[in-house]
């Protein structure tokens, strides 16, 4: 595990209510994740989730990936849970406006203590976010306490690769993604076996690379105005910002993080 003890809470709140988050949705979309709708129907053909099942989103932002859910695996019902109020009211506005208010439910809280009853899903969701958790054994746990004896987790997740980061690039890659600790694939399985659970898969999407140079072509060559706009047409940050970028894009390259994904069974 690689943590920066300076990040907390409060930074990851700061971003997805201000002018960041909305340059990552600009850049990423509602589905703020490395490959959008295909990763979620790779997520979720992974994990066999279907027709008739009810999830919790485990820090689920403005919840795209819940009508993702809903809309298209024919999900009953979902809950998210998120930490920041911007975000839960951004998602609950989005669903009153998209038709499926009925079918998700917003819970603005923290993921590890949930509060939601114990075994009352079918499955446990996350899609590139339990890298903003700073206690990722609390977050395992609570998403086996959630799930029912069978269930499922799935996630995919940010996550150090097989090369792995030195100290100093663990420290600037944090800081610039605001990550209070990353995990590898390897660790988040231990905390799921140490948690009862079975490993159904582990692999490594291999979509980051391509995904991070897609970014920096929007970024440079079709959205620059839009992205300047956001933050107040700044262009010095916008220079600081394409080179973090282009940090990303050779940590990616070079094996060192991946976007991972897990998916586990509670016996």
């Amino acid at each position: 595990m690689k943590k920066n003890s300076a990040i907390r809470l409060n930074d990851v709140q700061n971003v997805y209510s201000g002018p960041e988050g909305r340059l990552w949705e600009l850049l990423m979309g509602e589905q703020i994740h490395i490959g959008g709708f295909r990763s979620s129907m790779d997520l979720a053909d992974s994990a066999r989730i279907g027709r008739g099942q009810r999830g919790v989103d485990l820090c689920c932002a403005s919840g795209a990936g819940m009508r993702f859910l809903v809309r298209f695996r024919g999900v009953e019902q979902m809950t998210g849970v998120d930490a920041t109020h911007a975000m839960v009211e951004l998602g609950r506005r989005r669903c009153v406006e998209e038709g499926v208010a009925d079918r998700i439910t917003f819970v603005e809280g923290d993921v590890c203590d949930t509060g939601l009853p114990s075994g009352s899903v079918d499955f446990v969701w996350g899609e590139d976010a339990w890298c903003y958790v700073e206690n990722k054994s609390k977050l395992v746990a609570e998403a086996v306490r959630l799930v029912r004896r069978g269930g499922t987790i799935a996630f995919t997740d940010w996550m150090e690769g097989a090369i792995g980061l030195s100290e100093s690039e663990a420290n600037r890659y944090m800081s610039f993604m605001k990550f209070p600790s990353v995990f590898t694939a390897a660790e988040y399985e231990d905390l799921l076996r140490a948690n009862g659970c079975s490993i159904v898969q582990c692999r490594d999407t291999g979509r980051f690379p391509d995904h991070v140079r897609l970014y920096l072509d929007m970024i440079e060559k079709q959205l620059s105005y839009d992205a300047l706009k956001i933050i107040g047409f700044d262009q010095n940050a916008a220079a600081g910002l394409i080179g973090e970028m282009r940090f990303l894009e050779s940590l990616a390259a070079d094996g060192k993080i991946v976007q991972g994904l897990i998916v586990a069974q509670r016996p």
